[in-house]
């Protein structure tokens, strides 16, 4: 067995391991290709930092080679997915062995700080002989198999082809776990300041939910949300959502404080009859006016040609709610959905803030977005930001807007409160000693 990695950086990137792929396949009668995306990753990277990330993705890969042992190669297919080839002819049995212990091995949480990760996994699986190989079909068919795997409803691995999705002990596990954790309030919201890039004035954040376990601490709860959209709950858990963030903005204007509160939605959620009126409700219960909060949706549920949605997000918009367009430029749609679009802000991806100095492409790229955010009429919010030179660049770029880890973490309201009454100061100050 190969040692184990000291660095993300000595992982085969995608193609490298393309090549890796093609010679395992010269080298053996069969091999098993596993595409291994982590849950909701992005939660991490949001809150603790991207440095924080590539911790828990370097011990990701290392207890994945450590799991899988001498018959496989691995390679980093994109941020948070990892590819491992495996020698030899498996049955889909073992294949499937290898995937429930991987999920059982990680069902211990890695642990940052005071926070805890329990990494949970879309995993695509395919298989060939040999004979007649095909690289490019073969590395198709996971991804083929990957995609089926985060559409599941009830698991998530696919293996291609003739796979049947029965429940498994770990999904019903997790639904108890969910039903428990609302029961019992065990979650929790976080927030994470949106600051004006000039002054540095706190203007806005955005909602994270966290779940309190007993026995594990806080955990970024992503297998959570993944049992309540696979057992039609994430209908309860986002009114749970809507309400504690209603809550919090009422608390917010009890102090004086004057923000713009975003939370994420689902595609789920806009199908759902009741949004409507349920925003209405809480926006009177709390006295909290809807032009305070803005629902943040991917790409892929902006792009979406349903008539539903449309109706409701054009709803959502009469209303004043507002509308935000998350991780803007990573997908590889046609910009063309933007200009019909009634949206209010635009959040570039972090992938392009995070590597701002080191490439001349993600400046033009955050220039393109400032620019079609001005012929719109809405704001343009930078994500991801964690150096002094990436907000040096951002000014002098002309963007207002951004949050990330430079600035702070997500934290608990409490926390949040204080934190918009002192003057936020980046850099090596004594101050942020303290805030990281």
């Amino acid at each position: 067995m190969s040692s184990l990695h000291t660095s993300l950086a000595t992982i085969p990137n995608r193609y490298a391991f393309i090549d890796t792929i093609d010679h395992c396949a010269s080298n053996s009668s069969h091999i098993s290709l596993m595409l291994i995306d982590i849950v909701r990753f992005s939660d991490v990277t949001t809150s603790l930092g991207i440095k924080v990330g590539d911790r828990f993705l370097l011990e990701i890969a290392n207890r994945i080679r450590f799991l899988f042992g001498h018959d496989v190669e691995i390679g980093r297919i994109s941020g948070d997915v990892f590819g491992v080839v495996i020698s030899g002819q498996k049955s889909h049995m073992q294949l499937r062995e290898k995937f429930e212990r991987l999920v059982e091995h990680f069902k211990t949480p890695m642990h940052y700080d005071d926070h805890a990760f329990i990494a949970d996994f879309n995993v695509g699986v395919t298989s060939s002989s040999a004979q007649n190989f095909n690289l490019i079909a073969f590395v198709s068919r996971a991804e083929a198999a990957l995609k089926q795997a985060k559409e599941n409803k009830y698991e998530n691995y696919f293996l291609l082809n003739g796979h049947e999705k029965p429940d498994t002990g770990r999904s019903l596990a997790l639904k108890a776990d969910l039903k428990r954790a609302l029961q019992n309030d065990e979650l929790e919201l976080y927030f994470q300041p949106q600051v004006d890039l000039n002054t540095l004035k706190i203007i806005g954040a955005e909602c994270l939910l966290r779940w309190n376990h007993p026995l594990d601490g806080i955990l970024f709860p992503g297998p959570l949300i993944e049992a309540a959209e696979s057992y039609n709950m994430m209908q309860e858990l986002a009114y749970w959502t809507f309400e504690r963030a209603f809550l919090s903005v009422a608390e917010l204007n009890s102090r004086g404080i004057d923000i713009m509160m975003s939370v994420n939605i689902s595609p789920t959620q806009l199908y759902d009859t009741k949004l409507i009126s349920q925003l209405k409700y809480l926006s009177h219960c709390y006295d909290v006016d809807l032009k305070r909060i803005e629902l943040e949706l991917t790409e892929d549920i902006a792009l979406t040609n349903s008539l539903m949605v449309k109706k409701q997000l054009s709803q959502l918009r009469a209303l004043g709610v507002g509308i935000s367009v998350d991780d803007f430029g990573k997908g590889y749609s046609n910009l063309a959905y933007i200009r019909d679009l009634d949206i209010n802000a635009l959040k570039i991806d972090k992938s392009f803030v995070l590597e701002l100095g080191d490439n001349p492409i993600n400046r033009a790229i955050i220039e393109a977005a400032r620019i079609i955010g001005h012929a719109k009429n809405c704001d343009v919010i930078a994500e991801g930001v964690e150096t002094l030179e990436q907000l040096h660049i951002l000014r002098e770029v002309g963007l207002t807007m951004g949050q990330g880890y430079l600035f702070s973490k997500a934290i608990p309201l409490t926390e949040f409160v204080e934190l918009t009454n002192q003057d936020i100061i980046v850099g090596d100050s004594p101050l942020r000693k303290l805030m990281v």
